[in-house]
């Protein structure tokens, strides 16, 4: 075995052992509560909403997310944090707001059949296959980044990490399903407030606080706003590039259409928890930047030479955690990477399984198999999710930004999808075939304007948040120019499912904090003043 940068003793192997052993007993305890596809594949729509907010936000808390936004910090300050605030906020409102009624209330298992529900079995085909696909390249992406972060820290070989990880998530989601997946997203995000956040309080001790941080970083590294209005930034594209396409089209496709996300508030007990479900994430979801941003902040100034050299920015976080973590306290620091990783590889498996299972093989493949057939193959899907993923991971080896590649793959997918789903949402007259042409003609020209439009940007973020901004566009044009040529839906249909078609349920007589618009604005506003701190 190699060496790596940390050296466990027996009580930090222990601490390891004891998350691993609690992953497995989860699942096999979950197993006997799950019987039926509902069950399996949607936690029998009966998780609480504290649950399922945790588990919405940590679904996007995996590993890669905290390595590489940890970096982002050291390499660029508080301008990355917009992919948190902006980035994220708005939207998850805006998707407990305005569209998880019309999803909860269509009573879809995925994303996909709502799409069918809404459009037709053609556009539900297009994203069902695009979504496969892309979550199967994000789960191998995600293997690999925690392959290599095991060895770089513990010296353990590449693929005997890779395929250790992957059996366990394997052993868990077959056995429990999304229930196993969510239980283990809500202890992962436990182990980083105990196993990561400290290193940010340390760290400010030890620095002086944030003035004293801010004294030894680069001028404007404290700040998220106040350098885009130079074209020179760190981030490499202007408020309205950062406003445009991130804030409003890769935010709002990633946290309304993502099946990885909203397949957890599909799990929630009623229509009024999987409406808060997004948004008691988003309360969590605004301080995130201080076990990643931050983070990265720190290491800069601890470690000025970082990034140049050996010593790559992916290290921002392994280093603190040689730095100022004692015995037992790194164990519990690997031990949080190695959940957070392996929750939203889970994440991913259970929504590619979902999707596989009832929207590609029930839909082309089997039509009228029983109940426990569909659960069944919902395991087998998930063992060969996993093996894909394993494969795909060596792939992920050849791309030199992890992070880069997987917002390159956000842009083509998720940002023609939310084209179509906020016509198809918030329009009657959107027609089928809108849809379908809307969305194949989204994914063709993100492709397009990738590989054959000749336009340099200063970074690779700039170029992402551009081409959302621009296949959004496309595909919301073509969808309006083909509905406005072709004979839309009944209303009769649409009932339930589009703004417009059937009566919007009110809250008002419940307590102001069980009403979701309520709960919306609060986050509103907390969300504001603190952009306005770090302005």
């Amino acid at each position: 075995m190699s060496d790596g940068l940390f050296h466990l003793s027996f009580i930090d192997y222990l601490i390891v052992i004891i998350y691993f052993a609690f992953a497995l007993i989860v699942g096999f305890l979950l197993r006997k509560h799950t019987k039926t596809g509902k069950d399996f594949f949607l936690s029998g729509r009966a998780l609480p909403t504290w649950i399922t907010g945790i588990a919405f936000m940590s679904a996007n808390l995996g590993a890669t997310e905290i390595i590489g936004m940890s970096a982002g910090g050291a390499e660029y300050g508080m301008i990355q944090a917009h992919f948190y605030w902006i980035g994220a906020i708005p939207a998850m409102i805006f998707m407990g707001l305005y569209m998880m009624p019309f999803y909860y209330a269509s009573r879809a298992r995925s994303v996909p059949e709502y799409l069918k529900m809404r459009f037709n079995e053609a556009t539900r085909g297009v994203n069902a296959f695009a979504f496969a696909v892309m979550t199967l390249l994000v789960s191998g992406i995600s293997l690999y980044s925690m392959g290599l972060l095991l060895k770089t820290l513990l010296g353990w070989s590449l693929t005997g990490s890779i395929i250790l990880s992957a059996v366990i998530v394997l052993i868990y989601v077959a056995l429990g399903g999304l229930t196993s997946s969510i239980f283990n997203e809500v202890t992962q995000f436990f182990l980083i407030c105990l196993g990561i956040l400290p290193v940010t309080i340390i760290g400010l001790y030890h620095l002086g606080g944030w003035d004293g941080l801010v004294a030894k970083i680069p001028d404007g590294f404290g700040h998220a706003w106040g350098s885009l209005g130079s074209s020179d930034n760190s981030l490499g594209a202007s408020w309205l590039g950062v406003v445009l396409g991130l804030g409003f089209v890769t935010s709002f496709a990633y946290w309304t259409t993502d099946f990885l996300v909203v397949q957890r508030a599909f799990a929630a007990k009623n229509q009024r928890a999987a409406q808060v479900t997004p948004i008691y994430a988003s309360f969590i979801k605004v301080f995130i930047p201080a076990i990643t941003i931050v983070i990265g902040l720190i290491a800069l100034a601890v470690f000025p030479n970082i990034g140049h050299g050996d010593t790559s920015y992916n290290l921002a976080l392994p280093l603190l955690l040689a730095k100022y973590y004692p015995v037992g306290m790194v164990g519990l620091g690997v031990t949080a990477l190695m959940a957070s990783f392996m929750s939203g590889m889970a994440g991913n498996i259970s929504a590619f399984t979902t999707v596989w299972t009832y929207d590609i093989y029930q839909a082309y493949i089997k039509k009228d198999a029983s109940d426990q057939h569909y659960v069944w193959m919902g395991r087998l899907a998930t063992v060969g999710g996993v093996i894909v993923a394993i494969a795909a991971s060596y792939l992920a080896a050849g791309f030199p930004s992890i992070m880069d590649y997987m917002q390159t793959l956000f842009s083509f997918f998720n940002a023609p999808i939310f084209g179509v789903f906020l016509l198809g949402m918030f329009w009657k007259r959107m027609t089928p075939w809108g849809g379908f042409w809307g969305l194949v003609s989204g994914i063709a020209f993100a492709f397009i304007f990738y590989f054959f439009i000749p336009i340099h940007f200063a970074t690779p973020n700039a170029g992402n948040f551009w081409r959302s901004w621009w296949v959004w566009v496309v595909t919301t044009a073509v969808g309006v120019g083909v509905s406005l040529i072709t004979k839309p839906k009944p209303v009769e249909e649409l009932k339930g499912i589009v703004l417009g078609a059937s009566k919007y349920r009110s809250y008002k007589g419940l307590s102001w904090y069980k009403r979701p618009g309520i709960l919306g604005i609060l986050s509103l506003i907390i969300f504001v003043i603190i952009n306005i701190i770090f302005w």
